[in-house]
Protein backbone atom coordinates (compact mmCIF):
# COMPACT_ATOMS: atom_id res chain seq x y z
CA UNK A 1 0.00 0.00 0.00
CA UNK A 2 2.88 2.34 0.70
CA UNK A 3 4.02 1.97 -2.88
CA UNK A 4 0.56 2.96 -4.18
CA UNK A 5 0.43 5.97 -1.89
CA UNK A 6 3.88 6.99 -3.09
CA UNK A 7 2.80 6.68 -6.74
CA UNK A 8 -0.34 8.73 -6.14
CA UNK A 9 1.53 11.41 -4.24
CA UNK A 10 4.45 11.75 -6.64
CA UNK A 11 3.23 10.48 -10.03
CA UNK A 12 -0.25 12.00 -10.09
CA UNK A 13 0.49 14.22 -13.14
CA UNK A 14 0.94 11.04 -15.18
CA UNK A 15 -1.73 8.95 -13.47
CA UNK A 16 -4.37 11.68 -13.76
CA UNK A 17 -4.79 11.37 -17.57
CA UNK A 18 -5.15 7.59 -17.19
CA UNK A 19 -7.81 8.07 -14.52
CA UNK A 20 -9.65 10.56 -16.73
CA UNK A 21 -9.50 8.09 -19.62
CA UNK A 22 -10.98 5.36 -17.43
CA UNK A 23 -13.83 7.63 -16.36
CA UNK A 24 -14.50 8.54 -19.99
CA UNK A 25 -14.51 4.87 -20.99
CA UNK A 26 -17.00 3.99 -18.27
CA UNK A 27 -19.24 6.92 -19.23
CA UNK A 28 -19.27 6.08 -22.94
CA UNK A 29 -19.84 2.39 -22.19
CA UNK A 30 -22.83 3.01 -19.93
CA UNK A 31 -24.37 5.50 -22.38
CA UNK A 32 -23.99 3.11 -25.32
CA UNK A 33 -25.34 0.13 -23.36
CA UNK A 34 -28.39 2.14 -22.37
CA UNK A 35 -28.90 3.35 -25.95
CA UNK A 36 -28.66 -0.14 -27.40
CA UNK A 37 -30.95 -1.55 -24.74
CA UNK A 38 -33.64 1.04 -25.41
CA UNK A 39 -33.44 0.72 -29.20
CA UNK A 40 -33.01 -3.04 -29.23
CA UNK A 41 -36.03 -3.75 -27.08
CA UNK A 42 -38.55 -5.87 -28.98
CA UNK A 43 -36.72 -5.85 -32.33
CA UNK A 44 -37.53 -9.50 -33.09
CA UNK A 45 -41.18 -8.92 -32.27
CA UNK A 46 -41.14 -5.78 -34.41
CA UNK A 47 -40.03 -7.67 -37.51
CA UNK A 48 -42.72 -10.31 -37.04
CA UNK A 49 -45.42 -7.63 -36.81
CA UNK A 50 -43.83 -5.48 -39.52
CA UNK A 51 -44.06 -8.32 -42.01
CA UNK A 52 -47.74 -8.76 -41.22
CA UNK A 53 -48.36 -5.04 -41.62
CA UNK A 54 -46.61 -5.06 -45.00
CA UNK A 55 -48.96 -7.81 -46.12
CA UNK A 56 -51.84 -5.43 -45.42
CA UNK A 57 -50.20 -2.65 -47.38
CA UNK A 58 -47.16 -0.33 -47.23
CA UNK A 59 -49.29 2.63 -46.12
CA UNK A 60 -50.61 0.75 -43.10
CA UNK A 61 -47.13 -0.54 -42.34
CA UNK A 62 -45.72 3.00 -42.34
CA UNK A 63 -48.39 4.28 -39.97
CA UNK A 64 -47.73 1.33 -37.72
CA UNK A 65 -43.94 1.87 -37.80
CA UNK A 66 -44.33 5.59 -37.06
CA UNK A 67 -46.08 4.70 -33.82
CA UNK A 68 -43.12 2.60 -32.62
CA UNK A 69 -40.06 3.88 -30.80
CA UNK A 70 -36.53 2.91 -31.69
CA UNK A 71 -34.04 3.28 -34.47
CA UNK A 72 -35.19 0.18 -36.40
CA UNK A 73 -38.84 1.34 -36.67
CA UNK A 74 -37.56 4.76 -37.68
CA UNK A 75 -35.49 3.28 -40.49
CA UNK A 76 -38.42 1.10 -41.54
CA UNK A 77 -40.73 4.12 -41.72
CA UNK A 78 -38.14 6.06 -43.70
CA UNK A 79 -37.69 3.13 -46.05
CA UNK A 80 -41.42 2.93 -46.76
CA UNK A 81 -41.52 6.67 -47.40
CA UNK A 82 -38.68 6.38 -49.88
CA UNK A 83 -40.33 3.38 -51.53
CA UNK A 84 -43.52 5.37 -52.00
CA UNK A 85 -41.95 8.62 -53.18
CA UNK A 86 -38.87 7.39 -55.07
CA UNK A 87 -39.35 3.73 -55.96
CA UNK A 88 -36.88 3.93 -58.84
CA UNK A 89 -34.08 5.12 -56.50
CA UNK A 90 -35.09 3.16 -53.43
CA UNK A 91 -31.87 1.24 -52.84
CA UNK A 92 -29.62 4.29 -53.16
CA UNK A 93 -31.76 6.53 -50.96
CA UNK A 94 -32.28 3.79 -48.42
CA UNK A 95 -28.50 3.35 -48.13
CA UNK A 96 -28.26 7.08 -47.36
CA UNK A 97 -30.97 6.84 -44.69
CA UNK A 98 -29.43 3.76 -43.08
CA UNK A 99 -25.97 5.37 -43.12
CA UNK A 100 -27.32 8.41 -41.30
CA UNK A 101 -28.96 6.13 -38.74
CA UNK A 102 -25.72 4.18 -38.33
CA UNK A 103 -23.96 7.32 -37.15
CA UNK A 104 -26.06 7.13 -34.01
CA UNK A 105 -25.06 3.50 -33.51
CA UNK A 106 -21.31 4.08 -33.68
CA UNK A 107 -21.27 7.37 -31.80
CA UNK A 108 -18.63 7.35 -29.08
CA UNK A 109 -16.97 4.12 -30.19
CA UNK A 110 -14.11 6.07 -31.74
CA UNK A 111 -13.38 7.45 -28.28
CA UNK A 112 -13.05 3.93 -26.91
CA UNK A 113 -10.72 2.94 -29.72
CA UNK A 114 -8.56 6.02 -29.19
CA UNK A 115 -8.28 5.46 -25.44
CA UNK A 116 -7.44 1.80 -26.02
CA UNK A 117 -4.55 2.95 -28.20
CA UNK A 118 -3.09 5.75 -26.08
CA UNK A 119 -3.56 4.35 -22.57
CA UNK A 120 -0.58 1.96 -22.70
CA UNK A 121 1.62 4.78 -23.94
CA UNK A 122 0.50 7.03 -21.11
CA UNK A 123 1.37 4.30 -18.64
CA UNK A 124 4.72 3.64 -20.30
CA UNK A 125 5.50 7.35 -20.25
CA UNK A 126 4.80 7.47 -16.51
CA UNK A 127 7.02 4.45 -15.92
CA UNK A 128 9.93 5.95 -17.85
CA UNK A 129 9.62 9.25 -16.00
CA UNK A 130 9.55 7.57 -12.58
CA UNK A 131 12.57 5.37 -13.42
CA UNK A 132 14.52 8.44 -14.56
CA UNK A 133 13.63 10.24 -11.35
CA UNK A 134 14.63 7.19 -9.31
CA UNK A 135 18.02 7.02 -11.01
CA UNK A 136 18.44 10.74 -10.43
CA UNK A 137 17.73 10.33 -6.72
CA UNK A 138 20.17 7.42 -6.56
CA UNK A 139 22.88 9.57 -8.14
CA UNK A 140 22.27 12.38 -5.64
CA UNK A 141 22.48 10.17 -2.57
CA UNK A 142 25.58 10.31 -0.42
CA UNK A 143 28.33 8.23 -1.95
CA UNK A 144 26.46 7.94 -5.27
CA UNK A 145 24.71 4.72 -4.32
CA UNK A 146 21.50 3.43 -2.80
CA UNK A 147 20.37 0.23 -1.17
CA UNK A 148 18.54 -2.41 -3.16
CA UNK A 149 15.29 -1.81 -1.27
CA UNK A 150 15.12 1.79 -2.42
CA UNK A 151 15.88 0.79 -6.00
CA UNK A 152 13.19 -1.89 -6.06
CA UNK A 153 10.72 0.47 -4.42
CA UNK A 154 11.32 3.10 -7.12
CA UNK A 155 11.01 0.61 -9.97
CA UNK A 156 7.91 -0.95 -8.43
CA UNK A 157 6.17 2.42 -8.09
CA UNK A 158 7.16 3.19 -11.68
CA UNK A 159 5.38 0.08 -12.96
CA UNK A 160 2.09 1.15 -11.39
CA UNK A 161 1.52 3.62 -14.22
CA UNK A 162 2.13 0.93 -16.84
CA UNK A 163 -0.27 -1.46 -15.10
CA UNK A 164 -2.94 1.24 -14.90
CA UNK A 165 -2.54 2.12 -18.57
CA UNK A 166 -2.72 -1.51 -19.65
CA UNK A 167 -5.80 -2.11 -17.49
CA UNK A 168 -7.66 0.80 -19.08
CA UNK A 169 -6.57 -0.31 -22.56
CA UNK A 170 -7.71 -3.92 -22.05
CA UNK A 171 -11.10 -2.83 -20.77
CA UNK A 172 -11.48 -0.32 -23.61
CA UNK A 173 -10.64 -2.90 -26.30
CA UNK A 174 -13.04 -5.48 -24.87
CA UNK A 175 -15.83 -2.96 -24.48
CA UNK A 176 -15.29 -1.45 -27.91
CA UNK A 177 -15.41 -4.87 -29.60
CA UNK A 178 -18.58 -5.78 -27.73
CA UNK A 179 -20.34 -2.53 -28.62
CA UNK A 180 -19.16 -2.78 -32.22
CA UNK A 181 -20.77 -6.21 -32.42
CA UNK A 182 -24.09 -4.83 -31.16
CA UNK A 183 -23.94 -1.91 -33.61
CA UNK A 184 -23.18 -4.28 -36.48
CA UNK A 185 -26.26 -6.28 -35.50
CA UNK A 186 -28.41 -3.16 -35.93
CA UNK A 187 -26.96 -2.54 -39.40
CA UNK A 188 -27.96 -6.09 -40.33
CA UNK A 189 -31.46 -5.24 -39.10
CA UNK A 190 -31.44 -2.30 -41.52
CA UNK A 191 -30.64 -4.70 -44.35
CA UNK A 192 -33.55 -6.89 -43.28
CA UNK A 193 -35.83 -3.84 -43.37
CA UNK A 194 -34.60 -3.13 -46.88
CA UNK A 195 -35.39 -6.66 -48.03
CA UNK A 196 -38.86 -6.55 -46.49
CA UNK A 197 -39.60 -3.24 -48.17
CA UNK A 198 -38.49 -4.60 -51.53
CA UNK A 199 -40.66 -7.66 -51.01
CA UNK A 200 -43.78 -5.50 -51.21
CA UNK A 201 -43.47 -5.61 -54.97
CA UNK A 202 -43.88 -1.86 -55.42
CA UNK A 203 -40.56 -1.38 -57.21
CA UNK A 204 -41.51 0.13 -60.54
CA UNK A 205 -41.12 -1.72 -63.80
CA UNK A 206 -39.72 0.74 -66.33
CA UNK A 207 -39.41 0.60 -70.06
CA UNK A 208 -37.28 2.86 -72.28
CA UNK A 209 -38.68 6.40 -72.20
CA UNK A 210 -37.84 6.79 -75.86
CA UNK A 211 -40.81 4.55 -76.61
CA UNK A 212 -43.11 6.95 -74.80
CA UNK A 213 -44.14 4.41 -72.15
CA UNK A 214 -44.82 5.70 -68.64
CA UNK A 215 -43.28 3.63 -65.82
CA UNK A 216 -45.85 1.60 -63.90
CA UNK A 217 -45.62 -0.24 -60.60
CA UNK A 218 -45.10 -3.97 -60.45
CA UNK A 219 -48.51 -4.41 -58.83
CA UNK A 220 -50.29 -2.59 -61.68
CA UNK A 221 -48.29 -4.59 -64.18
CA UNK A 222 -49.38 -7.86 -62.60
CA UNK A 223 -53.04 -6.77 -62.50
CA UNK A 224 -52.95 -5.90 -66.19
CA UNK A 225 -51.59 -9.34 -66.93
Amino acid sequence: MEMYRFAIAHDWPVLLPIVLCSILVIGVTLERLWYFRVNGRGVKKFFAQFEKQLARGPADAKVWADARDGIVPHVASEGLRILNEHPDRFETLFEVASSLASRQLYRGLTVLGTIATISPYLGLFGTVVRILLTFGEMANTKGGGADSASIMFGIGSALIATAAGLGVAIFSVATNNYLQTIADGFTKDFELVKLLCLSTGRTPITTPLSRGVTPISRADHERRL
